[in-house]
């Protein structure tokens, strides 16, 4: 007689103890801008950082860690993600004028951050109101828009590694690049403090309006999108490229090209994150071909093809 095998134990009793939540089989589709995509094995939302740290720390280490933000620029494959993904709430998401400087939480909406200073009569970060979502996002992708970047205001940052310690990385530490920071992937960016200059609140406001306005009148807000889809390459804007190489409108499945910013890709009410990739990688092929240039992703991809 065969001795019994003993079940392989589930991954969320692996896990130590929290204060936050911690879910299994956590559906993503909903939490995602593209409304597509399978679920995560566990989700956890720490309570506070003492939770999380607590939590890396006590964490095995063969277990793999995703965080995500609000997944305003992150497609998640149909298939789900392994392991755990984290993602921060309310505890993170704090907001605060002191002195010259904007003190915000990793879980703090870009757009948020640039009002508070605006109320505060503190310019240089408006800009953050044209970003679709949170602080700690942007600073994992020195994210930018209408002309002003990430790295062009931050003082510093606060991040913890995957064994719980926390680290403050002056902006010189960050390595922060076009849609880059040299931080390591697996440390999770807990808050940031922005430089900003005291300024008018009506003409700062009037800057947000001009940014704001800007963005509804060229890029598909209102759709199932997940912001830019490839960075622009040296010399180059993407979306002209992909003008050029006849992928405006494009289809695959329910996923669309924008027929009005045609760097975004459209989830038309039935489509896979599978028809999403897919379509992104015919644009590449499609604009490689015709320009010589390869398109690098800026849309965030997680997780695993589905299976069967």
């Amino acid at each position: 007689m065969m001795p019994a095998v003993s079940p392989l134990p589930r991954l969320i009793d692996r896990l130590p103890a929290v204060r936050g939540r911690l879910t299994e089989n956590a559906p993503l589709s909903q939490v995602t801008w593209f409304r597509v995509g399978g679920p995560a094995d566990v989700l956890f939302k720490p309570a506070d950082r003492d939770d999380l740290a607590a939590f890396l720390a006590g964490c095995p280490e063969d277990v793999p860690i995703t965080v995500i933000g609000v997944a305003s620029n992150l497609l998640v494959r149909d298939g789900g993600v392994r392991g755990i993904v984290i993602r921060l709430g309310r505890d993170f998401a704090g907001i605060e004028a002191a002195g010259d400087t904007i003190v915000a939480g990793a879980a703090a909406l870009d757009v948020n951050v640039a009002r508070v200073a605006q109320e505060a009569g503190l310019s240089g970060i408006e800009f953050l109101v044209g970003i679709p979502g949170t602080i700690g996002g942007a600073l994992r992708m020195n994210a930018g828009a209408y002309g002003r970047e990430v790295k062009d205001a931050l003082r510093e940052a606060t991040a913890l590694d995957r064994q719980g310690n926390l680290h403050t990385l002056p902006l010189a530490e960050l390595g922060l690049a076009y849609r880059h920071s040299d931080v390591p992937a697996d440390w999770i960016f807990t808050g940031a403090v922005f430089e900003t200059a005291p300024g008018d609140r009506n003409a700062i406001a009037a800057r947000m309006k001009e940014i704001t306005d800007a963005r509804g009148s060229t890029q598909p807000i209102r759709s199932r999108t997940g912001g830019s889809t490839f960075a622009n390459p040296d010399g180059h804007k993407a979306w002209q490229l992909i003008d050029a190489a006849g992928c405006r409108g494009l289809r695959i499945g329910g996923a669309q090209v924008s027929e009005q910013h045609c760097n975004f890709l459209l989830n038309t009410g039935d489509a896979t994150a599978t028809d999403i990739e897919g379509l992104g990688e015919e644009v590449r092929r499609r604009v490689r071909d015709a320009s010589g240039i390869e398109l690098r992703w800026e849309i965030r991809r997680i997780g695993e093809a589905a299976h069967g």
